[in-house]
């Protein structure tokens, strides 16, 4: 069996037992394949090595389905850890990841804003437009009856391999959230035939109308902290989602 290694010896305190613990609460029955956890240590977290085939329409929409069944096994509350970790989580990449607080929150409004918004406000306090968006979120503005979802996280293109078995989630940000958001991320970068993605998705469960015009505000974070670890043109670009976004309420 083929070995991959993540390795840092500098990890923050239990960087890698969260990840573990994050594969291991994604695993549900009929869910997507996620990466099998062989050990996990202070320094290093052993999986066993993935092999990548190309995408297909048949494997996006197989994807789709399963990411809905993921997404309906749900979690305890928005922003609480996935099980087996009880603290914060992390954001970003190996060499800097970010801290990703935990919460226990009856909506999700009140958790983005408290446990994800608060922290870009603190880390890009020159954004004006940030402490609007959180008001109007613990508003409730974009709130419904959904419940929290057990949500990958950080469900980028590159976060989704393609593999015999079909598309395999690895390097997760595992929480109790909202199912648009890991919608939103996959978008965010472009992932390969989305749209089957999408068709599957709702063949199992239906999205919410007007799903599409909430896409920007499912993407303020992942743009946001972005725009904290690389600056540039992802400053820019959170920017133009906060105008959108706060335009329409």
């Amino acid at each position: 069996m083929a070995l991959h290694r993540k390795q840092r010896p500098d990890a923050p305190d239990g960087f890698f037992a969260c990840e573990a613990a994050g594969l291991r609460w994604l695993r549900v029955p009929g869910g997507p394949p996620v990466a099998d956890v062989l050990d996990v240590g202070p320094d290093h977290l052993d999986l066993v090595r993935l092999a990548e085939v190309a995408p297909t329409p048949a494997a996006a929409t197989d994807f789709g389905r399963r990411l809905a069944v993921l997404h309906d096994a749900g979690a305890p509350a928005f922003g609480s850890p996935p099980a087996g970790w009880t603290g914060d989580g992390f954001f970003g990449p190996l060499d800097r990841p970010l801290p990703m607080p935990a919460g226990s929150s009856g909506t999700w409004g009140a958790f983005l804003a408290d446990c994800r918004i608060t922290p870009l406000i603190e880390a890009l306090p020159a954004e004006d437009d940030l402490p609007r968006f959180a008001e109007r979120l613990r508003s409730g503005a974009w709130d419904d009856d959904d419940r929290p979802a057990r949500v990958h996280g950080d469900l980028w293109s590159g976060n989704v391999l393609w593999t015999p078995d079909g598309a395999t989630l690895i390097d997760p940000a595992a929480h109790g959230g909202h199912r648009e958001s890991d919608l939103a991320m996959l978008a965010l970068f472009g992932l390969p035939y989305l749209a089957e993605v999408i068709d599957g998705y709702q063949r199992v469960h239906p999205l919410r109308r007007g799903w599409r015009h909430r896409i920007g505000l499912h993407q303020v974070y992942p743009v946001g902290m972005h725009a904290v670890l690389f600056g540039g043109g992802y400053l820019g670009q959170l920017r133009a989602l906060l105008r959108q976004v706060l335009a329409r309420t």
